[in-house]
C-alpha cells in the first residue's frame, strides 16, 4: 500500500469560537468591524457587563425563549428597525456558526434563530446637499495635499453616490482614466463600475499628480508634514471614520452645516431619480440589493405632494360679521 502523503501543517490554530469563526468569514474589514460592534453590544445587553464582548461567550446555549427576549431588548433601546435587524442579523450568524461547529443541534438552531424582523416605515436618512454647498465646501480645499485629496474626494463622492467603505477601499488599479470610472467593491464584495463627471476627473487627476503612480490605496491619510502614510511601502487606506472627518473639516471650514457621505448618497440617487433616469440603472449605480431601496429615496413623489398643498390658500384672516 503506497505511504499516504504527510498532512501539511495548518498555518493557524483553528478556532472553535462561533463569535471569532463568524467574523472571520466576512470578506469586507467595515462589515467585521460592524458585526463585531453588534455581537459585542449583545454581549453586554445580556451580560450587563459594559467591558464585555462577544468573544468566549456560550451563544450555543442560547434557545428560542432566550432569542426572544434578545429581540424585545433591542426593540426596547430605541433603535431604528433597521439597526435592531442588523444585531438579529448577527444573532442568526453566529448561531449558524455555532451549528456549523457541532455545538448545537439542528434542531435548536432552527427554532432560535427564527425571528422575525422588526418592520417599520421610515423616511430615509440624509438630506440634500445643494450644490452651492458643495461649491463652497470645495473652495475650503486649498493646496495642500491634504486640501488636494479632499477636493477629490468631495468630488468622488459628490458624483457617485458611493458609501465612504467603498471610497476608503478603493486603490489605484480600480480607477479607468479612459471610461472615466471606477471599479467598486460594495456589499457582500459585490462589484460594480461608478462613473465620474468630467470635473470630478480634473480634481482626481490633480490628486493623482501629489499622490503618485505606484499600487496602493487610491485615497491615502496623509501625515503633519503633507506625506502620504504608507503600509508594506504603498499609500495606505483611508477609514470610513477619517472621510467622515475629512467633510466635517471641510464643510465647517466653509461655514456650512455638518454633512456626512450619505448624504451625497442620497443627494446622488434624488438627482439621478429627477433627471429622469431609470430605477433600475440608479440601483445599479449605488449597489442596492433591491429596486425597492433606491425607490426610497426618489423625491419626485413629495414634490407631486407638495405641488398639490401648494393649490390651497389660506383664508385672510378677518372677523366673523
Amino acid at each position: 500500500m503506497p505511504a499516504l502523503p504527510e498532512t501539511p501543517a495548518l498555518p493557524v490554530e483553528p478556532v472553535r469560537d462561533p463569535y471569532h469563526v463568524y467574523l472571520d468569514s466576512l470578506t469586507s474589514p467595515e462589515s467585521r468591524r460592524t458585526m463585531r460592534g453588534c455581537l459585542d453590544r449583545l454581549a453586554r445587553l445580556l451580560t450587563g457587563d459594559e467591558t464585555a464582548t462577544g468573544a468566549g461567550q456560550p451563544w450555543h446555549l442560547l434557545r428560542y425563549e432566550h432569542t426572544v427576549r434578545i429581540r424585545t431588548l433591542l426593540t426596547d433601546q430605541g433603535w431604528s428597525a433597521n439597526y435592531v435587524n442588523k444585531h438579529l442579523v448577527a444573532l442568526r450568524r453566529v448561531l449558524k456558526e455555532a451549528w456549523r461547529l457541532g455545538q448545537t443541534s439542528a434542531e435548536d438552531f432552527a427554532r432560535a434563530s427564527d425571528l422575525a424582523p422588526v418592520r417599520q416605515h421610515r423616511l430615509p436618512t440624509g438630506q440634500h446637499v445643494p450644490p452651492e454647498v458643495v461649491g463652497a465646501a470645495l473652495s475650503a480645499c486649498d493646496d495642500s495635499p491634504a486640501g488636494v485629496r479632499d477636493a477629490a474626494l468631495i468630488a468622488v463622492l459628490y458624483s457617485t453616490g458611493c458609501r465612504r467603505a467603498e471610497i476608503g477601499g478603493l486603490s489605484l488599479s480600480d480607477y479607468d482614466p479612459a471610461g472615466r470610472s471606477l471599479r467598486v467593491r460594495g456589499k457582500r464584495d459585490k462589484e460594480r463600475l461608478v462613473y465620474l463627471t468630467r470635473e470630478a476627473i480634473g480634481l482626481l487627476e490633480r490628486w493623482l499628480a501629489v499622490r503618485g503612480g505606484g499600487p496602493g490605496a487610491l485615497f491615502s491619510p496623509i501625515g503633519k508634514y503633507g506625506h502620504l502614510r504608507t503600509r508594506d511601502g504603498r499609500p495606505a487606506g483611508m477609514t470610513g471614520q477619517a472621510i467622515a472627518d475629512v467633510l466635517a473639516r471641510r464643510f465647517g471650514a466653509a461655514g456650512a452645516s455638518r454633512r456626512t457621505a450619505h448624504d451625497f448618497r442620497r443627494t446622488f440617487i434624488g438627482e439621478l431619480l429627477d433627471a429622469g433616469v431609470d430605477l433600475a440603472t440608479a440601483q445599479a449605480l449605488v449597489g442596492h440589493a433591491s429596486p425597492a431601496t433606491t425607490a426610497r429615496y426618489d423625491r419626485r413623489p413629495d414634490k407631486t405632494r407638495r405641488d398639490a398643498v401648494d393649490r390651497l390658500r389660506l383664508p385672510d384672516a378677518r372677523p366673523l360679521a
